[in-house]
């Protein structure tokens, strides 16, 4: 089972006993260590956002509030990033705003696609009437239709940074959980 799976699974867990029939709390615990070793890693955060917030049983207990850090949290790293790799240059008050808007295109767009990049007609299963999907050709994930070009090619990569993040967060963590004791 991926770490993803077993720590939804902890999430709706009825509860969090922790004996030695019980091990719901362990993905909880192995993905706040394997946050801690990690000084401003967004891998707790994105599996908040991704994973937890939808299984919310009440209006309440799912926080639109993660959703806002994460993306206040991710343009940041956008910025930075699209800055060291001088995607535009800034050198005057009209490019710098230029680049600020491209930034948060990039950022908001990717966001937007790793939430939820899948195939709409086929809902990400690439089969629709028991034919392969012909909007995604079969893959399950849609095509980025909201940028072109050159925020196209930078939301793209900005996307497989997201799922990078990701799957360094799930490794740490799962690797956190193989090293919890069993009993």
């Amino acid at each position: 089972m991926a770490f993803a799976d077993r720590y939804i699974h902890a999430l709706s867990a009825p509860n969090l006993k922790d004996d030695e029939r019980h091990h719901q709390a362990e993905p909880l615990l192995a993905a706040a260590f394997a946050a801690a070793e990690v000084s401003g890693d967004l891998g707790p955060l994105l599996h908040r956002v991704k994973f937890a917030d939808p299984l919310a049983r009440q209006a309440f207990e799912g926080s639109a509030g993660n959703l806002a850090q994460l993306l206040r949290l991710w343009t940041a790293e956008v910025i930075k990033r699209g800055r060291a790799r001088r995607w535009v240059p800034e050198n005057t008050a009209w490019d710098a705003d230029a680049a600020q808007k491209l930034y948060r295109t990039v950022a908001e767009h990717s966001l937007a696609h790793w939430l939820d990049g899948n195939c709409q007609p086929c809902g990400g299963t690439g089969v629709t009437e028991s034919r392969t999907c012909k909007p995604c050709c079969g893959t399950g994930k849609a095509e980025l239709a909201m940028a072109a070009g050159f925020v196209r090619e930078h939301t793209l990569n900005m996307v497989s940074e997201l799922h990078s993040i990701l799957d360094s967060h799930a490794a740490r963590a799962g690797a956190k959980l193989r090293s919890v004791p069993q009993r």
